[in-house]
């Protein structure tokens, strides 16, 4: 069922991100007012109406493009944690972040986008990078190549005795001891600055533009498609006990992202102390 369905419904999938982003974010975005933007955990973890109206539509109208399957939302999530077991179940699963970057998004920022994954049993088949503001829409199937706008994109390595480029977690987003962890970055040869949307520093990396992220959360709707894109570009990841992360077990944390093996190894050594 699932192969009939990337075969034959991936335009279609598409089509839902685009219409959610025009229909829910776009008109919202620079128009918030006061009460259409709220806190979750803290003052730095925001969620707004076009987060809330975006994921209802998309959860609307992927279980309808694909029958049987479920939906994993950050909001929904939110409201409801044992929404996340779907990760583990056997039906398949749609992986959505309605608007990842929603800071950027309040405040105006063009740097953030929508993340829809379809994964089956942890396994991530297909996803879905749409930055409404930029245009630019990132896809990759399992199997099938990296792409932005129809084009094909790969991470390559970085030059040899280059300064390698390292985005992590944000320092408002982190405790005393991640940042500690984090920090043992910060050695000669390696640029670190704080990240933006996720998803965006996926595709950054899956474009050879970034060299490295290191992350410290584990939630599935930052995660699954850019670990998928950056895969089919010829990128690598691992946690810090050496194997990947996937999105239906606990992982063990911060893990790695590189634009290549090498790449990898390198920062997930780094976090360990080694």
């Amino acid at each position: 069922m699932i192969d009939e369905f990337l075969a034959r419904d991936l335009s279609a999938v598409e089509e839902a991100v685009r219409k959610a982003a025009a229909v829910e974010i776009m008109p919202r975005f620079r128009q918030l007012a006061d009460h259409e933007v709220d806190q979750k955990s803290g003052p730095h973890d925001l969620v707004t109406v076009a987060d809330r109206l975006a994921e209802e539509h998309l959860t609307a109208s992927l279980t309808k493009l694909l029958p049987g399957s479920a939906v994993v939302g950050e909001e929904a999530v939110h409201a409801d944690p044992d929404v996340y077991r779907a990760l583990r179940a056997e039906a398949p699963v749609w992986i959505v972040d309605p608007v990842d970057g929603t800071r950027q998004f309040v405040n105006g920022d063009a740097g953030f986008c929508t993340l829809v994954a379809l994964a089956l049993r942890g396994e991530i088949l297909a996803s879905w990078t749409f930055a409404p503001v930029l245009d630019e829409l990132a896809t990759a199937v399992r199997g099938q190549g990296a792409y932005v706008n129809g084009e094909r994109i790969r991470s390559g390595s970085p030059e040899p005795g280059a300064e390698l480029r390292v985005a992590t977690a944000h320092p408002l987003y982190t405790t005393e001891e991640e940042r500690r962890v984090l920090a043992r970055l910060e050695v000669p040869g390696v640029t670190v600055r704080p990240c933006g949307s996720a998803g965006l520093e996926y595709l950054k990396v899956a474009r050879g533009e970034m060299d490295a992220l290191a992350f410290n959360w584990p939630s599935a709707w930052d995660h699954a498609a850019g670990l998928l894109l950056v895969a089919e570009a010829g990128g690598t990841q691992s946690t810090v006990d050496g194997v990947p992360f996937r999105v239906d077990r606990d992982n063990a944390l911060p893990f790695a992202v590189g634009r290549d093996e090498a790449t990898t190894v390198r920062v997930r050594d780094l976090l360990r102390g080694a």
